[in-house]
């Protein structure tokens, strides 16, 4: 394992048309790189993606530091962002300390001192002050690292930014693992905000169907092209072409045959391509619905 590559994959070929990267972490990257792996700036980033017909992205800042650099980002380059209080994040507002179903014991650092119901009122705060910010995600319930006691605080969580996600008229970005039946419920609840994209979508061909039939968007990621998920890519060929979105969750789930390396946007070009492979549509038309569903969820990107 130790003699892997874990540098940047080469430029993939350019698409035939433009696409959206439509959930990146650019804050991240730096954290999952080995020594000696280079660093690109955010400029880079953007230019190496537009060099492949990724020529928008939205970047995700889903902790209280990530969210605050998303809003200074979004005041330096032609990007849109979301923010939001990550479900697992929420759990450490809360002051839970509890080992989750897989087993990794929390790991609260200095600003989850801040209770959580502050933490969610600094979101809406940066929300509202920046009109690059055109979605509140991602949010959503996570019971992979999360057991009962945290789960409550999740759903409190959830709750809060469905009802900000509507005050403000913005589309919700939801993070969905491991707990599909306890989404919907809350949604079912509180009624899901006009726009909601099931972001990195996991569910099989009876869950697309049904978020299907809600008006929800299914956006897909890397794992869409891994050689296990089947039940993926049959839900993948369900969507409805209006309801698909494609995305990088960079610097993770790079997709095969890249998997291992780091992930950026300009490799949403290779996520792309699968896709409409897999549905047997052509890559052009492919390109301009992903770029049109982006457009009808964020409205227009600064600058372009």
């Amino acid at each position: 394992m130790g003699n892997r590559d874990r540098s940047w994959p080469a430029p993939p070929e350019p698409l035939p048309g433009r696409i959206v990267d439509n959930h990146t972490h650019l804050d991240f990257v730096d954290d999952i790189l080995e020594p000696g792996v280079p660093v690109p700036t955010i400029a880079e980033h953007l230019e190496a993606a537009a060099s492949v017909g990724v020529d928008r992205i939205v970047q995700i800042g889903c902790d209280l530091p990530a969210a605050r650099t998303t809003v200074k980002w979004c005041g330096q380059y032609p990007i849109l962002g979301g923010i939001a209080i990550h479900p697992n994040e929420a759990v450490l507002h809360a002051g839970v300390r509890e080992v989750g179903p897989d087993g990794l014991e929390p790991r609260p650092q200095a600003h989850h001192r801040i209770a959580l119901r502050d933490a969610i009122a600094e979101i809406a705060d940066l929300a509202r002050g920046c009109d690059a910010i055109r979605v509140i995600g991602e949010t959503g319930l996570d019971r992979f690292r999360t057991g009962e006691l945290g789960l409550t605080s999740q759903i409190e969580s959830f709750r809060e930014h469905i009802a900000l996600a509507k005050e403000l008229g913005l589309p919700i970005q939801i993070h969905d693992r491991d707990a599909h039946a306890d989404v919907v419920e809350v949604l079912r609840k509180d009624g899901a905000p006009d726009r909601t994209v099931f972001h990195c979508f996991s569910g099989d061909r009876s869950f697309a169907e049904y978020c299907v039939q809600q008006g929800w968007y299914l956006s897909f990621a890397g794992p869409v092209t891994y050689k296990a998920n089947d039940a993926l890519r049959e839900a993948l060929r369900v969507t409805p072409a209006a309801q698909l979105l494609v995305e990088t969750d960079a610097p993770f789930l790079t997709p095969h045959p890249l998997r291992g390396r780091p992930n950026a946007p300009y490799l949403a070009a290779v996520t792309a391509r699968a896709m409409a492979e897999i549905r047997g549509q052509d890559l052009a038309a492919f390109c301009d619905v992903i770029s049109a569903n982006s457009e009808e969820l964020y409205g227009p990107w600064p600058g372009l």
